[in-house]
């Protein structure tokens, strides 16, 4: 049975978006190619935007799905690759998980549900190792995020940032949303090494 493909391969650096494969009648999932050998079986409703080096997958409502990484109101999650983790840190410093979330700014953000109000990131709640597919641990975490107001600092929202960090073949997987399946879609991966 073929299923509908969205392929995302790195050549020498570059992106590839390759054209999507006609679904077979009553295929629910595609096949999202990564970087480094990388495959998520996705559902075939998701949309991918973006390059190899960071990508948005669209998993509902998005007004601006090809926006930038603080873009509000877009339900979905991130795969950033190497490039992108130079500046991911917090004051565009480079990504290191046990230094702090992916938060490439150096103020505060609009939050991504209220975008009148701010996002500020605590101290993760949730620290550990997570499979990626058979053989590929990542560090997990999970940061809590408050929404608060611009003026008074109250906070009116909360949501968690989970991260899945791969060192190896420098992936991150970034969801703000609380994707429904997405640990379960990275448990699944697929790895062509």
């Amino acid at each position: 049975m073929m299923k509908r493909t969205i392929a995302v391969t790195a050549v020498a650096g570059a992106a590839v978006l390759a054209a999507q494969l006609p679904a077979s009648a009553g295929s629910s999932t595609a096949l999202l190619r990564l970087r480094a050998g990388l495959t998520l079986e996705i559902p075939n409703s998701w949309r991918v935007y973006g390059t190899a080096d960071q990508i948005r997958v669209v998993t509902g409502a998005c007004a601006r799905p090809e926006g930038g990484y603080f873009q509000p109101r877009c339900d979905s999650f991130w795969v950033m690759g190497p490039k992108t983790l130079k500046r991911g840190g917090e004051g565009f410093r480079r990504y290191d998980p046990t230094q702090g979330p992916y938060y490439p700014a150096s103020d505060v953000q609009r939050c991504l549900a209220y975008p009148k109000y701010g996002q500020v990131m605590g101290k993760a709640v949730v620290v550990g190792y997570r499979n990626v597919g058979v053989a590929h641990r990542a560090h997990y975490r999970v940061w809590p995020g408050r929404c608060v107001s611009y003026s008074s600092s109250e906070q009116k929202s909360t949501f968690n940032q989970r991260e899945w960090y791969l060192p190896q073949s420098k992936i991150l997987v970034v969801d703000q949303w609380a994707t429904p399946g997405l640990a379960t879609i990275l448990k699944n991966a697929v790895w062509d090494d």
